[in-house]
């Protein structure tokens, strides 16, 4: 008996198993329609399930702070937030409180390029004109011991979301007059604050020794997961946002390292995004009253 040759069957002549063929081998890179609306919305996301938990409408704080550690949301829980009654994204609670006589929300555990924009997009929908991300991050130049803050200016976008934002181009930059408020605002700040680029990975657990020498070189400070993709999106929107990098870590490669100070950083990181988000508040209702 003969065996038949081993055959693949043509996808044109079986359309059921044709498979769709990508137009390259770089989709992120080769997109072109960043300015084309999405079908999926964030507000239809928001509607479907406030009907489906039962949530009245009404907006969030116009301050949003996203806490991908969780320590912040912790630290103002223990001081009395409470759950936002409005807040119906599907993957997250948001705790409220009052600072400074301004009206926060905040977030936890987006942790991500995706995550993060993805409660950036449905806070922005809800309510929210401000959102600020105070993100732990690891040390790649050695401006000073950890923990120190970094008001993010430019991030390298080494993560995909960003992408679906804006063209490629190797970072996504901060809002020049975001950044300006927010060195003002944290002048006055105890400890180094300072200012510069940082790194954003999808990988955390890629960061070799030639790549983390790279960055180096190339001046950036800190590694993150989230500046780029918030970058991205705030441009392409036209939303305000801040990064803030919370230097903790030499990338675990010291003993007694991820320390980030009293309370886990939350009550500086806290007064440091409160400090900001009054300036930018009064800088806000000072431009509309010169209108």
């Amino acid at each position: 008996m003969l065996l038949q040759p081993l055959h693949e069957p043509d996808d044109l002549d079986h359309p059921a198993r044709a498979t769709p063929r990508p137009s390259g081998f770089l989709p992120l890179i080769e997109r072109a329609d960043h300015r084309a609306p999405s079908v999926f919305r964030p507000e239809n996301m928001m509607r479907e399930a406030r009907r489906q938990k039962g949530l009245k409408t009404g907006p969030v704080p116009r301050t949003v702070l996203l806490d991908p550690d969780g320590d912040m949301v912790d630290y103002v829980r223990a001081k009395g937030a409470m759950r936002s009654p409005y807040w119906a994204c599907y993957h997250t609670d948001m705790w409220v409180w009052e600072e400074g006589g301004l009206s926060f929300g905040i977030v936890g555990y987006a942790v991500g390029a995706s995550f993060s924009v993805l409660v950036a997009e449905q806070a922005f929908v809800c309510g929210c004109e401000l959102l600020v991300s105070v993100a732990s991050a690891g040390q790649i130049a050695d401006h000073a011991p950890p923990s120190y803050y970094v008001i993010i200016d430019r991030a390298l976008r080494d993560e995909g979301t960003s992408y679906h934002y804006l063209p490629p181009a190797p970072f996504a930059p901060a809002d020049p007059e975001v950044v300006t408020i927010a060195r003002a605002a944290c002048a006055e700040a105890f400890g180094p604050v300072l200012t510069g680029a940082t790194w954003t990975t999808d990988a955390p657990f890629r960061e070799t020794e030639a790549a983390i020498a790279r960055r180096k070189a190339e001046g950036l400070l800190a590694v993150e997961m989230e500046a780029a993709a918030l970058y991205a999106f705030a441009q392409a929107q036209k939303r305000p946002v801040l990064c803030l990098a919370h230097v903790t870590n030499q990338l675990g490669c010291v003993d007694g390292d991820f320390e980030k100070g009293a309370h886990n950083g939350a009550s500086r990181s806290i007064a440091l995004a409160t400090a900001f988000a009054t300036a930018w508040m009064a800088h806000r209702a000072n431009t509309a009253h010169s209108r």
